[in-house]
């Protein structure tokens, strides 16, 4: 035999070695159980909670139960109004006096393209934005302003 058909003969054999390595390994055989052992069905369902306000939590924690509230408010028939966010969100709990929103209407009367609120958290604000111009409602948390708010810009008194 020549030494290049031993060559080849031997990486024959590597390739296919290394190729077996590839093959998938057997399905596990199930281990059948007697009928005496205790069934683990689950008594409780297994459908996430809820969200709901965590007043010793952080901005993120409480990012989905105010999501949650200004989808509901952006469902309804106030979607439009600041006010209708500002009032959901009170009455979820959070702090009105944390709270920011800006105008309903542009300067020449005309309905915003967009209203933006928020709720100042610790350190923190979760803000919240709708509108026509944003489309579905878009809420995040982000770091709050060195004044204590949380918009930037003119925004509006919350009196009532």
């Amino acid at each position: 035999m020549t030494t290049t058909a031993r060559l080849a003969g031997a990486l024959a054999i590597a390739a296919t070695l290394a190729l077996s390595g590839c093959a998938p390994e057997p399905a596990p055989v199930p281990t059948p159980t007697s009928s005496s052992e205790a069934s683990t069905t689950p008594t409780e369902s297994a459908a996430p909670a809820a969200p709901a306000l965590v007043p010793g939590g952080s901005a993120a924690d409480n990012l989905p139960f105010f999501t949650q509230i200004v989808a509901g408010v952006w469902a309804g028939d106030g979607r439009s109004a600041g006010r209708s966010y500002i009032d959901a969100l009170t009455a979820g709990g959070f702090d009105k006096a944390a709270m920011q929103v800006t105008e309903d209407t542009s300067t020449v009367g005309n309905a915003a393209e967009s209203i933006q609120f928020s709720v100042r958290w610790g350190e923190d604000c979760l803000i919240g934005q709708v509108g026509p111009a944003t489309g579905d409602p878009v809420t995040t948390v982000v770091g709050g302003l060195p004044s204590g708010g949380c918009l930037m810009g003119q925004t509006r008194p919350i009196d009532w």
